[in-house]
């Protein structure tokens, strides 16, 4: 039951199977990016994060498609999403970059992780009343994969250094942040029910986009969710202006 999946039915009591072994298997790829950023093996690293979204994707759908929702469940994956989604991308962005910063680059590091910490909180105790059609701040799975996708794709694509960036980064981390306990909304997909028949370009578009996440995973991971990043606040901007503009005029 991942932050993006949850839904408003009352938990069940009980522990199940099924679901929780896709919330393992994110947790078990958080963990395991945390041991591989220690050995200076960035690349992997953050290809674990990016299974960890995958399993967190998966679990809620499994358990909403099984009808095995509960408590355990949803507080496990709360858990989970904040080794995966907060203190592995912290702890990568610190040991790749950060880290030339001194003490500046562990209080980022750290504002990173109370800002999910904080947004799970939050998440959780709005959950009945929120609109599922939308998030109210970036959803942790989303801030991680900015982080993590920036740091890919240096890595990958140019000839920088994490250290000789450090200020960049140090910027970005504060900014993701700053917007995971934000009030700006961001589309959350949950409106997608796979459980009924699409049309058929969907299944079309679909294929387009795993060839180009094949072609180039690095570039398209990364140009992908900085859109959506920017996409929330150019969002909120236009509803100010638009509010602005709609009202009277003495």
């Amino acid at each position: 039951m991942s932050e993006e999946t949850q839904i408003k039915a009352v938990p069940k009591r009980g522990v199940y199977l099924l679901p929780n072994i896709f919330t393992t298997a994110g947790l078990f790829a958080g963990f395991y990016s945390i041991v591989a950023a220690m050995q200076q093996h960035f690349g992997v690293a953050c290809a674990a994060i990016f299974i960890a979204m995958i399993a967190d994707g998966l679990d809620g759908r499994v358990a909403r498609l099984t009808n095995t929702q509960s408590a355990f469940g949803a507080e496990y994956d709360s858990l989970s999403d904040m080794v995966a989604f907060g203190l592995a991308p912290a702890l990568l962005m610190y040991t790749w970059s950060l880290s030339s910063l001194g003490k500046v680059g562990w209080l980022c590091a750290f504002f990173y992780v109370a800002c999910t910490a904080l947004r799970l909180a939050r998440f959780n105790t709005q959950l009945e009343q929120a609109d599922k059609r939308f998030f109210v701040g970036l959803a942790c799975p989303a801030a991680a994969a900015v982080l993590v996708g920036t740091a890919w794709f240096v890595l990958e694509n140019t000839t920088f250094l994490g250290k000789s960036i450090a200020i960049p980064i140090a910027a970005l981390t504060i900014v993701v942040g700053a917007l995971e306990v934000s009030n700006i909304k961001y589309y959350s997909f949950k409106v997608l029910d796979f459980r009924y028949h699409v049309p058929f370009t969907v299944l079309v578009f679909t294929v387009l986009a795993v060839m180009l996440i094949a072609l180039d995973p690095t570039q398209v991971l990364f140009y992908a969710f900085a859109a959506y990043l920017v996409l929330g606040p150019v969002i909120a901007w236009n509803s100010l202006r638009k509010e602005k503009l709609n009202q009277p005029t003495n």
